[in-house]
């Protein structure tokens, strides 16, 4: 099954084919760092890092690129606000970005390009627009005429004239056409600004990713990614700059993640349901956020809630959980025992499964990068791992089954980065101590015939994704 991505562009899935065969250029639109950034912008960062991960997973050797805006109106207004200098608010807000990023377990990106560190490329290209006839100067400014492009709006498929007759800004001296963007802002008292052919100024938000994608990845790449919001538009911007400067086809793939509300509302400072990546950070493990988006398709709608992230909570339990059975039987259980004949049908299923699982995974990922079937395929495994784990003695070749299945494991992790598996035999350690003292108080309240405590215990446990078997011989537990 071929690889297949959904194309913006084409609004349907599309074979993927990279233009040079084994590698991939891949640019997603970073921050602007003006403060910290919030949990609708951890998406793409989380959702386009492990499908980065998955292409190198499949054989690709990506270049991976995230811009960062650190030079732009909010930082400006932030600047004023602080009493300081923008640079100073954008350094501050930077190395916060390089934080939390690293707390959400996102691989560092092949390059960081910053806007204020590519003024010459930016200008360069504003230069052969103006050339070429699809720019014009106005009061200073520079103006991309979007009149000169034919194909603009073909990435979100808008209509000119509807989007013109909804303008809200009339069109003054300055601009031929109310969608006319500016590329070039010419300097304002109080703000920083760098020499020009056209005077002293800044350049506009959407230039300086055109400038450095193609600076980075060539003037035609793979794959472009961002929020849906992004499309119109930045996105349908850096197509008509970009396209209008080489003549070139600009990006192959553009994805896009869906929105995510806050308990069904927009999130919004003023609604006060603005939730930092950085606070929630400090309330839950990076795993947890990992999974509550990774248990969801990328370009669906999200709803953001304490009740789903303690269902994250949940699966982060029973994900590790497992690992760290598996992996404590690994390191613990005696290899000399041989397991009996009767067994040898029943690996052999094992062994079938595994290959199974992990081409079900392939196959999930594959399509349009779908991480939530992703998830179910290794939420089953983990069932039929769990059931083979507890068992009391294991043979040689039931240890190397184990040791195939925890393979599997790290392999996903590799992708998915979900599973916390530094410390994990010392953590399950002291979680099966607690799990004795558990088992050894429903032995006394069954002793002592209160069996409706015990299995009140049982079920409380049960519904935490532990179970609980009784028998003649004693009681066990295992993860569900």
């Amino acid at each position: 099954m071929p690889l297949k991505i959904y194309n913006t562009l084409t609004r349907q899935k599309e074979e993927f084919v990279s233009r040079e065969p084994g590698k991939v250029g891949f640019y997603v639109c970073g921050p602007t760092v003006y403060d910290y950034f919030h949990i609708g912008n951890a998406r793409p960062f989380i959702m386009f890092d492990a499908f980065r991960r998955y292409l190198q997973y499949r054989g690709y050797q990506v270049r991976y690129v995230m811009n960062l805006t650190d030079i732009d109106d909010k930082i400006i207004k932030r600047a004023h606000e602080l009493g300081c200098e923008s640079r100073e608010v954008a350094l501050k807000y930077t190395q916060a970005f390089y934080e939390d990023i690293q707390k959400l377990g996102v691989h560092p990106a092949d390059v960081y390009p910053k806007a204020t560190e590519h003024i010459a490329q930016i200008i360069h290209m504003i230069s052969t627009l103006i050339a070429k006839g699809l720019a014009y100067e106005a009061d200073g400014d520079v103006v991309f005429d979007i009149a000169k492009f034919p194909d603009y709006a073909k990435l979100s498929g808008k209509k000119l004239d509807e989007l013109e007759a909804g303008h809200r800004v009339a069109v003054g001296q300055s601009k031929h056409r109310p969608l006319d963007f500016v590329l070039w802002k010419s300097a304002k008292p109080g703000e920083p600004w760098w020499e020009s052919p056209w005077g002293k100024g800044r350049p506009g938000w959407h230039i300086e990713c055109s400038a450095m994608s193609t600076t980075y990845l060539g003037e035609s790449f793979d794959i472009h990614a961002g929020g849906l919001d992004l499309i119109f538009p930045h996105h349908e911007n850096e197509i008509a700059q970009s396209e209008g400067a080489t003549g070139k086809p600009f990006v192959r793939y553009w994805m896009h993640n869906g929105f995510l509300d806050i308990d069904g509302e927009k999130m919004s400072k003023s609604l006060g349901n603005f939730k930092s990546a950085r606070a929630l950070l400090q309330k839950f493990p990076t795993t947890v956020l990992r999974l509550f988006f990774l248990m969801k398709h990328y370009r669906g709608p999200i709803d953001f809630s304490m009740e789903s992230l303690q269902n994250a909570l949940k699966a982060r339990e029973r994900l590790s959980l497992a690992y760290q059975q598996l992996q404590r039987r690994l390191e613990n259980t005696p290899t000399a025992s041989v397991p009996e004949k009767s067994a040898a049908e029943e690996l052999q299923k094992f062994y079938a499964n595994i290959t199974h699982s992990r081409q079900g995974f392939i196959e999930a990922m594959d399509d349009d990068f779908n991480s939530a079937q992703g998830m179910a395929v290794v939420f089953d495994f983990v069932r039929e791992v769990n059931r083979r784990a507890e068992r009391a003695h294991l043979g040689v070749e039931e240890l190397a089954v184990l040791a195939a299945a925890k393979k599997l494991f790290d392999e996903w992790n590799d992708v998915l980065g979900v599973i916390e598996q530094s410390g994990a035999a010392v953590e399950h350690g002291r979680f099966d101590a607690v799990m004795k003292i558990v088992l050894e108080l429903r032995q006394a309240l069954r002793a002592e015939k209160n069996f409706k405590l015990a299995d009140q215990l049982r079920d409380q446990l049960k519904a935490s994704g532990i179970i609980i078997e009784d028998s003649a011989e004693g009681s066990r537990w295992r993860v569900e």
